[in-house]
């Protein structure tokens, strides 16, 4: 389970499939979503676009990068599912989520601790 958590972590804009993360964790499909979802507390696909999410929070507070652009890098396929995955996860969407953090100014550690999501 930590390999393939691993390697969501390493390529998170990366397609990647309940298959594939099975074979990296040496298990069946299945046992490994039933398995992951114990060990985690959260299903391989919720882990993974949290994982997208987060590095999209920290590129929206520190690039002036565009949004679609954001979206796209982190591995979403559209800014319509990235938009309302981030919004179900963050509790806003990712222009508001760019506007409250560019106001405040604080050290990047304090930030990130602030704004993690809890979902």
């Amino acid at each position: 389970m930590l390999r393939a958590r691993d390697a969501m972590d390493r390529a998170y804009a990366q397609p990647l499939d309940v298959p594939a993360l099975a074979r990296i964790a040496h298990v069946s499909p299945a046992h490994f979503a039933r398995t992951f979802r114990t060990t985690f507390g959260e299903t391989p696909h919720r882990y993974l676009q949290r994982r997208r999410v987060e590095r999209a929070m920290f590129l929206l507070r520190e690039t002036g990068r565009p949004v679609t652009d954001i979206c796209f890098d982190v591995g979403f396929g559209s800014p319509g599912t990235f938009s309302r995955t981030f919004r179900d996860i963050v509790g806003r969407s990712p222009r508001e989520y760019r506007k409250e953090t560019a106001a405040a100014s604080v050290p990047t550690c304090f930030t990130m601790a602030w704004a993690r999501p809890s979902g």
